[in-house]
């Protein structure tokens, strides 16, 4: 995909990576896009699409290039067959040990509903990770593959939807990542509550002009306060997620 390529480029333009990092992730491009090639998703794409969305949300949240180029090859191994003397002919051992984790955390089963607890599966998930860079392209991965939920069947939607809610969002919490815990958070409302959803997403819209105009007064009337105290200030309001 020409397009999110040059996406992915911008952002490591724009968060000033040194060329040979840039270098090292076009390296990492080239090989996954080779691997999966001949691949394509349930929606009709590429797969290669999934492993540069995943790459693209990485840079963005400023992550080192070994863990962008994890988000690009996250799946050889798994879905590819690509060896680890394959890899790491090419790549670090620190590229692939990144890898290797996702792909094993990938893989987790449960046998049963009693075996499976939220916390439980948190817990392992974090066990099995040992590096947060590990979590980051697991998270990451998550949240495109929630953004393309709708290609699946409705059980397998519920199902996915319902460990996000229970497992994954709650450990972008515990990290401070707001923006992919809301996100997960809402998709997983989307699929497991859609009428509910849809309703409050109806309430909150028809409501909003009048919620940013309180929260504008609100930061008027706190503004004035600390300008009488001469205290340095920034503030900024915001509305909920769904």
């Amino acid at each position: 995909d020409v397009e999110a390529y040059k996406e992915l480029k911008e952002i490591l333009t724009e968060k000033k990576h040194p060329p040979e990092d840039i270098a090292l992730i076009e390296k990492a491009y080239r090989f996954a896009d080779e691997a999966h090639k001949g691949q394509v998703r349930k929606s009709g794409e590429p797969y290669f699409v999934h492993c540069l969305n995943v790459a693209y949300e990485l840079a963005k949240l400023r992550t080192d290039p070994y863990t962008i180029c994890a988000g690009l090859l996250h799946d050889v191994i798994e879905d590819c067959g690509v060896t680890k003397e394959d890899f790491l002919k090419e790549f670090d051992e620190e590229i692939y040990e990144i890898v290797e984790a996702v792909t094993k955390i990938s893989n987790l089963k449960f046998t049963d509903e009693k075996e499976y607890q939220a916390t439980n599966h948190r817990k392992i998930l974090i066990a099995m990770a040992k590096d947060v860079r590990v979590i980051l392209v697991k998270l990451v991965d998550r949240l495109h593959n929630m953004r393309t939920l709708q290609y699946l069947p409705i059980e397998k939607q519920k199902r996915i939807a319902r460990e996000t809610l229970d497992v994954y969002a709650p450990i972008a919490h515990r990290l401070g990542i707001a923006e992919i815990k809301n996100e997960l958070e809402d998709l997983s409302f989307y699929y497991l509550d859609n009428e509910k959803y849809h309703e409050i997403a109806k309430l909150v819209e028809s409501k909003k002009s009048e919620r940013d105009k309180q929260i504008d007064l609100m930061i008027e009337d706190i503004s004035i306060v600390l300008k009488m105290h001469n205290i340095p200030f920034r503030i900024f309001g915001r509305s909920k997620h769904l």
